[in-house]
């Protein structure tokens, strides 16, 4: 396994403003229980990328699964996704006025 300080840095960081907290949230997509609190996005950032350094060094010791990052992972480029019968009517629909194939029209849409 990759040390620490190599993998940290390649999740999946944002940063979102919060009302309810009147701060920035860092956040990391790998680790969706992790989050640092901050008045300054930098600092946000910063907080959470130390956060995750820091549990990754912790479950090396432990000998724990660490996520992979997305960064890594490889993508088909496929998905399933369910609708209901009436919505895939719908679509199918919009996509043949469009005079498009049924992906095409929802790939546009997404």
């Amino acid at each position: 396994m990759k040390k620490h300080n190599d993998l940290s840095k390649l999740y999946t960081y944002r940063v979102i403003w919060s009302e309810d907290d009147n701060e920035h949230i860092g956040l990391c997509a790998e680790f969706p229980s992790l989050s640092h609190l901050d008045k300054d996005m930098i600092k946000s950032l910063k907080g959470i990328k130390s956060l995750v350094s820091n549990v990754i060094k912790d479950m090396q010791k432990n000998n724990e699964n660490i996520p992979t990052p997305l960064s890594k992972k490889q993508y088909s480029g496929k998905f399933m996704m369910r609708v209901t019968p009436d919505k895939h009517k719908e679509l199918a629909i919009l996509a043949a006025e469009q005079n498009v194939s049924l992906n095409r029209y929802i790939s546009s849409k997404i």
